[in-house]
């Protein structure tokens, strides 16, 4: 019995794990699951589990990784390091991620997506088949990013978020949207259209309000709230800071 897994887990022989994994009591570790050094296994997840829409390739973990309890993911899918998970998260096949990715409490990723660096997601948000996410990008809980443009049907449209973009609280993105980097969908909206870089949408249907940059930070300073790299830096490494910081300043 490895050191650090619980007495009730069940991990397969055949699972590539490092020595200091740690899997929390009654956890499955299936066998076609690859998960490198300082990766933390909560209680009652279920890891690779084997499904005949992927291709056959294993689950792959950064270093890294916190998974917490309740959370399944499937096989033939790959993460950067540093994911971190809340609770009861659900993950399927052929989702390809870079590093640093959150994904918050009841979090379901339907697979066959592409999810860039540093990405955020808050609790219950829902990212649907065919999604591309590219870095930097926070969405926030509740939102739904859909892919059936007439349901039920065969045909998927993924929705497109562009890097550093914002989707705020219970916003729904129709299927084929394409939302352009830095563009923030306030709370409650309903995107059926391509959103601009940098601009605000509101509403349902969502329609176009204004740029980002006339947006004002109600902290008494009224300083721009966007680009928010400007002013918010909580959680990132110092050499992205540091990079934003030269970006801003040009």
């Amino acid at each position: 019995m490895r050191q650090y897994v619980h007495s009730t887990a069940i991990v397969h022989p055949l699972a590539k794990i490092a020595d200091d994994v740690r899997v929390g009591p009654f956890s499955i570790i299936h066998e076609n699951v690859v998960i490198p050094t300082g990766c933390e296994i909560g209680a009652y997840c279920e890891i690779g589990i084997k499904t005949a829409l992927g291709d056959g390739s294993p689950l792959v973990f950064g270093e890294n990784a916190t998974i917490r309890s309740h959370s399944i993911f499937y096989e033939s899918s790959s993460f950067g390091a540093g994911l971190i998970t809340g609770h009861r998260v659900t993950v399927r096949e052929d989702t390809r991620a870079g590093k640093n990715l959150q994904i918050g409490t009841l979090g379901d990723i339907q697979g066959d997506c592409v999810i860039g660096d540093f990405v955020r997601f808050h609790s219950n948000v829902h990212i649907g088949k065919m999604s591309v996410i590219e870095n930097f990008v926070w969405i926030f809980p509740y939102v739904v990013l859909t892919n059936d443009p007439h349901p039920p049907s065969n045909v998927l449209k993924g929705v497109t978020v562009g890097s550093y973009a914002v989707i705020a609280t219970m916003s729904v993105i129709s299927p084929g949207v394409k939302i352009g980097s830095g563009a923030l969908i306030a709370a409650h909206s309903s995107l059926k259209s391509d959103a601009e870089p940098n601009m605000l949408y509101m509403g349902s249907p969502a329609e176009k309000v204004c740029s980002t940059t006339k947006i004002r930070l109600q902290d008494g300073t009224r300083r721009p709230a966007y680009p928010w790299t400007a002013h918010f830096f909580r959680g990132y490494p110092e050499d992205v800071v540091n990079m934003w910081s030269n970006e801003n300043d040009k």
